[in-house]
């Protein structure tokens, strides 16, 4: 077949495009089979349908990000914490997540089974250690989708139609838009990965755009500065500024918030073509991307601002800027792309958490596993699994008041910290005992200094998160939901233990096996 590959255009006619195309073929289909040999060894059938390619693969990772979603829904905070000094954060924390997904990508590489950091920890370390891994990212996940929606419809859709704020009405066009998604992700994993597909074009579209378009109508009118890159704005006089949990560190938020759930794609390993490849490059390609894209729209929103308190004290600073320089048609695109993308990401996020639940299901480790497990043969989805979601996001919204909901929310913040925090440290422990695979995703010589550097960073945002006064809630929600799992766990130590020591499928993923 590499013979084959290597050959020019058939201009004698002798057949030599179409051995090119069945070469072609056949390298996918020797893929495609080698990916779903992994699901074998793993314990497993191949009963999720492999339909995702390496942009769709990126597409779900970087709409889970999404760059215009994360800046329209923090920038209002850095205004008022740090100032318009405190988008350079972005910077650090950019670097920070990008030593994360270089690990994360380490072990997607090696292990590509839905799942993810459930299914690293379990076959790397145990299977109890990759339960907590399991339901921490299950709490995640199914918090995250509510969050996401909720912004949807009360930071944009709701301004888009012309609805006044109201926090009744943004909570039922919340449960309006999960029902869609839970529609969507149950009708097809194609079909997700063409919404998205389409999220991430635009969204990265806009940005550019939009970034472009602030620049030149700054030199046009004069108006703006770049002097608001180094102001710190209405909070120049705060005091405790630069102390711990101080207005600038606040700032490094909007990153943390933002740079996260690039592990998204894999999530749906089982699902993506040549995922040893894939699905890495997406994990890392997704977080570049994202940081380099969101550091020049910030500069350039930044730039435009003609007064810096009157913008800093608007509900939607980024909107405010599109309509002031650009004018309110602007400001109209602005809502519809973001708006699109806020659906993207909370499409990624119902997915990848329905994945996990399957994952753990069919391992019997989650409750009404016999039902979660279950795969519909006809769109290849496990549709309890996501029926689940739904019905979860449909109880917080239904159940919470408005501020325990925020909290919630805001709680959820912590929890991918902590998720990548103890990724990397089972990284660091079981990496000599890691398998090699050829042409697989790699860091080689560079992956200790890179495990440790991003330790030490995964360290320095759990600080960040949790040192604010306000974050005495939201840890505390955090332990409640350890707690929470606490109690299934030992349920499940004392009626089903077995389903906690062993593994199914031969533990193929180690070195030397």
């Amino acid at each position: 077949m590499a013979e084959a590959s290597t050959g020019g255009p058939d201009r004698d006619g002798d057949g030599s495009v179409e051995a090119e195309a069945d070469a072609g073929a056949d390298a996918g289909a020797d893929a495609g089979a080698d990916a779903g040999a992994d699901v074998e060894r793993g314990g497993y059938r191949q009963e999720l349908k492999r339909t995702l390619g390496s942009f769709q693969v990126f597409a779900i990772s970087f709409a889970f990000i999404s760059v215009a979603v994360g800046v329209f829904g923090t920038y209002d905070e850095v205004l008022r914490t740090a100032g318009p000094v405190g988008i350079w954060l972005w910077l650090i924390a950019a670097v920070g997540q990008t030593l994360v997904a270089l690990v994360v990508a380490q072990f997607a590489a090696r292990i590509p089974l839905s799942g993810s950091s459930y299914q690293w920890a379990s076959r790397l370390a145990d299977p109890r250690t990759g339960w907590w891994f399991g339901w921490l990212t299950f709490c995640y996940l199914a918090i995250a989708v509510v969050a996401i929606d909720n912004a949807l419809a009360s930071q944009a859709f709701m301004p888009l139609v012309g609805l006044a704020s109201d926090e009744d009405t943004a909570r039922v066009i919340t449960l309006a838009v999960l029902a869609v998604q839970a529609l969507v992700a149950i009708a097809s994993t194609r079909l997700v990965g063409w919404i998205n597909s389409a999220a991430v074009g635009l969204e990265v579209a806009l940005v550019v755009v939009v970034a472009i378009a602030l620049v030149v109508a700054v030199l046009v009118t004069g108006d703006g500065s770049a002097a608001n890159l180094t102001s710190r704005g209405v909070a120049a006089h705060a005091p405790g500024y630069f102390a711990v949990g101080g207005g600038l560190m606040l700032a490094m938020i909007m990153g943390l918030a933002t740079l996260v759930g690039f592990d998204s794609a894999a999530n749906l390993a089982e699902e993506a073509k040549d995922p040893h490849r894939s699905v890495p490059r997406a994990i890392v390609g997704s977080v570049v991307a994202a940081g380099i894209l969101g550091m020049l729209f910030l500069i350039a929103l930044t730039v435009a601002i003609e007064d810096v308190p009157r913008i800093s004290a608007d509900g939607s600073p980024v909107a405010a800027i599109m309509r002031e320089r650009l004018g309110p048609a602007a400001e109209k695109v602005l809502l519809v792309a973001v708006s699109f993308a806020f659906f993207g990401a909370g499409v990624v996020v119902m997915v990848s958490c329905s994945r996990l639940v399957y994952a753990m299901s069919r391992d019997m480790r989650f409750p009404a596993h016999r039902v979660m497990r279950r795969v519909d043969p006809r769109t290849q989805t496990p549709v309890p699994a996501t029926l689940l979601i739904l019905a979860l996001g449909f109880v917080l919204l239904v159940a919470l008041p408005g501020a325990a909901l925020l909290e919630l929310i805001t709680a959820s913040t912590i929890l991918p910290a902590l998720i990548y925090g103890a990724t990397i440290v089972l990284y660091l422990a079981v990496r000599r005992r890691l398998g090699r695979r050829e042409g697989a995703f790699d860091l080689g010589r560079l992956e200790l200094p890179v495990a440790v550097c991003a330790l030490v960073w995964t360290l320095l945002a759990l600080f960040v998160l949790v040192t604010p006064g306000e974050a005495l809630v939201p840890v505390v929600i955090v332990a409640g939901l350890l707690l929470l799992g606490g109690l299934f766990f030992l349920g499940m130590l004392v009626f089903d233990r077995e389903a906690l020591d062993t593994e199914p499928g031969e533990d193929t993923f180690r070195e030397g096996r």
